[in-house]
């Protein structure tokens, strides 16, 4: 929402600023077409060189992440550490024979199968199964776990901000592929030197518009979009790192509520529950879950 707001204040601002000043709005659109053409057809061919596929496709979706915001709510971070209370507590009480049938099919786990949104995303269930397993394995040294679990959040994390850092690599381009617009607009004013002023004039006013073109949508558009994708992938970074507090603070010898707790204080501040509010949604698991 805030988004789509901050786009129509920049429009509205930068142009009305250049209409209310006395600019004429017949030079921009005259030009914008070819000069649109060659800054955002140079800056698609220098993406497309410069990515894979994979990152490429990835920010096609990251411009929809941009604008929607962090895929996790306050509710889902209620449900995880609920999720992880009732396996640390299994594991505990019942023993690691207890906890095999849900880390091996997690899709017909009675655990799992009540929190449909993280059952969807297979990266989180896979981290939680793969290192539960690994518990199951006799490999109970909290700090080697804790280290495993890292490098895997740290390659998660990498390859997820890829398309981001693509956004960004763009947004420091356009300025020059603007620059070389206007370039191109000035090598052809120079080739028609003999015209009037007035339609000199107008050709050089056109070929700025390549570099205005350039630094608009680098630093109005791309570089924004850019950091605000960034913001999205580290806020719904730290949903994974509750896994990783939950299940280390597990490892230390700790009730499943401690372990619990201890995962609440990496929940960001605008979606983390209260003590109380947490304490509630665990006593309403019902008994046979």
């Amino acid at each position: 929402m805030f988004q789509i707001i901050g786009f129509v204040m920049l429009f509205g601002l930068v142009f009305g600023s250049y209409i209310i000043s006395g600019g004429k709005m017949e030079v921009i659109t005259h030009a914008l077409p070819h000069e649109m053409m060659a800054i955002g057809g140079a800056g698609a061919a220098a993406f497309l060189i410069s990515n894979s596929m994979t990152v490429i496709k990835g920010s096609m979706g990251g411009l929809g992440k941009a604008f929607a915001g962090p895929k996790w709510k306050a509710s889902d971070y209620r449900d995880l550490l609920s999720l992880l209370f009732l396996l640390t507590k299994t594991m505990k009480s019942k023993g690691v024979i207890a906890l095999e049938s849900h880390i091996e099919k997690p899709a017909d786990s009675t655990i799992f199968s009540r929190f449909p949104r993280i059952m969807k995303d297979h990266f989180a269930v896979d981290f939680i199964c793969d290192t539960l397993r690994m518990m199951t394995m006799n490999l109970e040294d909290p700090h080697q776990v804790e280290d495993a679990m890292e490098k895997q959040l740290e390659k998660h994390h990498h390859e997820h901000l890829e398309p981001a850092h693509a956004l960004q690599n763009l947004a420091d381009a356009l300025p020059a592929l603007g620059i070389v617009a206007a370039v191109l607009g000035v090598i052809k004013t120079m080739g028609s030197i003999t015209e009037p002023p007035a339609v000199l004039g107008g050709m050089i006013g056109g070929a700025l518009v390549g570099t205005f073109l350039g630094v608009f949508l680098a630093y109005g558009i791309v570089g924004p979009l850019a950091s605000r994708l960034t913001a999205v992938v580290n806020e719904e970074g730290a949903f994974y790192r509750i896994i990783q507090a939950v299940l280390v603070a597990h490892l230390h010898g700790n009730a499943a509520q401690i372990s619990v707790e201890i995962g609440r204080g990496s929940v960001p501040s605008t979606a983390q529950p209260s003590f109380l509010e947490l304490e509630e949604a665990l006593s309403n698991i019902p008994n046979e879950a």
